[in-house]
């Protein structure tokens, strides 16, 4: 199903990396405050193309100073028929997506992010902190368009 703008479908964003288990995870989790702070209805997904057993634990950690609990998240699969249901898919900088096999009709974008899975928690910090940034400004810009 392609989205258009006359469709009354929320807007669906698809935050994605290789194990869902840090990065996209985050970018999730802030995409729903986001979703909850502006009064939203849009829909997210999140996966990745080859899931972790559990988020990192550096990644809760983070997360958890700014009061956000990911310890129950689950890292998860995500297919090429979610991503094509999709109006903006963000890869966190692991390339794994063939812009091709999701279609035309979805913006796809890579923020590049470092992998925080083997980096310690200053270095988490910074990399939670881009992120924050990143869901926020995609926000805004889809918000005013």
């Amino acid at each position: 199903m392609t989205h258009d703008t006359d469709s009354t479908d929320p807007t669906r964003i698809a935050f994605m990396c290789v194990r869902n288990a840090g990065r996209s995870q985050m970018s999730t989790a802030f995409a729903e405050r986001e979703i909850r702070r502006r009064g939203l209805d849009w829909e997210l997904l999140t996966g990745g193309t080859d899931p972790a057993d559990a988020v990192h634990d550096v990644v809760v950690e983070a997360m958890d100073e700014v009061g956000i609990d990911l310890s129950d998240r689950t890292p998860r699969a995500i297919s090429e028929s979610e991503l094509r249901s999709c109006d903006v898919v963000a890869t966190m900088g692991c390339s794994t997506l063939d812009v091709g096999t999701v279609g035309d009709d979805v913006d796809v974008r890579d923020w590049a992010l470092t992998d925080p899975g083997e980096r310690n928690l200053d270095e988490v910090r910074a990399i939670r902190d881009e992120i924050e940034e990143r869901v926020v400004a995609l926000f805004d810009e889809l918000t005013s368009a």
